[in-house]
């Protein structure tokens, strides 16, 4: 009998630099690689939020590290950078009023952080995190969040070069994928909602627009007759940024994982040093699970692990490869991994396997937040550096 192909539609997004939620996660992290600068093991629980003409920043800084540094500072040279330069658009690097409520750390959480050895470094928070990869792209991500942060990222390149002058920094994209047998096989829809200028929103370059993303995304092989391009669908995106939509760190925990293809515990990232486990703990359980995948183990996989505050050692973890395990079983690599046979899940050994702490040497938590955490080599929770010895445990 002849097997009948099974398919469906998945759908991720992507947010710009200059989406209000983007900016205000970039402002939180830039200002933790600043106290990481001056101190590897501060303490930051750093939020941002942004309105029409306002920055505030809130949050937890050790003391002594937050006298160091100047917060103003850092948040008006990332709304520059990120290109929001005109008073007339109610949000500008230069005219935005500033106010900051930071303050020191609670003892309560500290003396369970840090009252042990740094090797006995107790987990910031309690939760559960996860980490996901998967071999249907080079960069073992799912294929719709990769191409919906390329493309942003594409026309972030023009507008900073000044190519495409009419594009402001504030946009969204959405890609819808055809999967059949659980490979890719079409591009079904493209979103883009992007802004522009008042001069720049017409129908011509809306369809210059739709033309750069299909032929952007045509090196996908994925693009067809059938591809629907849908631009700026409300008809305009003119008012954009801070002064359409407030912003704050850490509400685009989808745009910044899996979009959406792999389960998420909950805690966003951004603002929060390596002892918060919800950030550091999800970037190992990546780096874990792209190990798996690249050795050929499996060809998905999904690690969830979690914590107790103030304790060290992870309280559970499980596997799931959703029935593409070889040679082996999502029992098995549960097994290496409580053992800690080949990754060190404690809050200590996750910071000195990455090199979390000093980001600043050769990149930058701030670089992080704009066109996702994961599939990008810049960092060091997707290097495979564990595949040789995977391979040999389970081969």
């Amino acid at each position: 009998m002849k097997k009948t192909e099974k398919g469906h539609v998945f759908t991720s997004e992507s947010v710009s630099e200059g989406h209000p939620d983007k900016v205000a996660d970039r402002i939180s992290d830039a200002i933790l690689d600043a106290c990481l600068k001056r101190d590897p093991n501060a303490r930051v629980a750093c939020e941002t939020v942004v309105a029409p003409n306002l920055v505030v920043n809130v949050g937890e800084i050790t003391e002594d590290v937050l006298k160091r540094i100047k917060p103003e500072e850092i948040a008006r040279r990332v709304v520059k950078e990120i290109g929001y330069d005109r008073p007339d658009e109610e949000f500008s690097f230069d005219t935005f009023r500033y106010a900051s409520h930071l303050h020191g750390q609670s003892p309560d959480i500290s003396r369970g952080v840090d009252r042990k050895t740094k090797e006995k470094l107790g987990a910031g928070d309690q939760g559960m995190m996860f980490g996901y990869a998967t071999r249907e792209t080079p960069v073992f991500m799912p294929a719709p969040i990769v191409y919906a942060h390329s493309l942003l990222k594409a026309l972030a390149a023009k507008r900073h070069a000044g190519e495409i002058d009419w594009l402001r920094p504030d946009a969204k994209s959405q890609v819808s994928v055809n999967y059949m047998d659980g490979v890719p096989s079409s591009i079904d829809t493209v979103v883009l909602s992007h802004q522009t200028t008042k001069k720049g929103a017409t129908r011509q370059n809306y369809r210059m627009l739709a033309d750069f993303a299909r032929d952007f995304l045509s090196s996908t092989g994925l693009v067809t007759d059938k591809t629907k391009f849908m631009i700026n669908p409300t008809g305009q995106f003119v008012i954009g940024g801070p002064n359409g939509d407030s912003g704050l760190t850490g509400r685009k925990i989808i745009v910044d994982t899996y979009g959406g293809m792999a389960a998420h515990g909950g805690g966003a990232f951004s603002g929060k040093d390596p002892s918060k486990v919800d950030r550091s703990a999800a970037y190992f359980a990546r780096y874990a699970a792209k190990n798996i995948v690249a050795s050929g183990l499996a060809a998905r996989c999904e690690i969830q692990v979690a914590y107790a505050i103030g304790v060290d050692k992870p309280v559970s973890f499980r596997v799931n490869t959703f029935g593409t395990a070889k040679s082996t079983s999502d029992a098995a690599l549960e097994d290496m991994l409580y053992k800690g046979q080949v990754f060190d899940f404690t809050p200590y050994g996750i910071v000195q396997a990455l090199g979390l702490t000093k980001p600043y040497r050769n990149w930058r938590y701030e670089d992080t937040t704009c066109y996702g955490h994961f599939g990008r080599d810049a960092f060091p929770w997707e290097k495979t550096d564990k595949v040789t010895e995977l391979r040999t445990i389970f081969r």
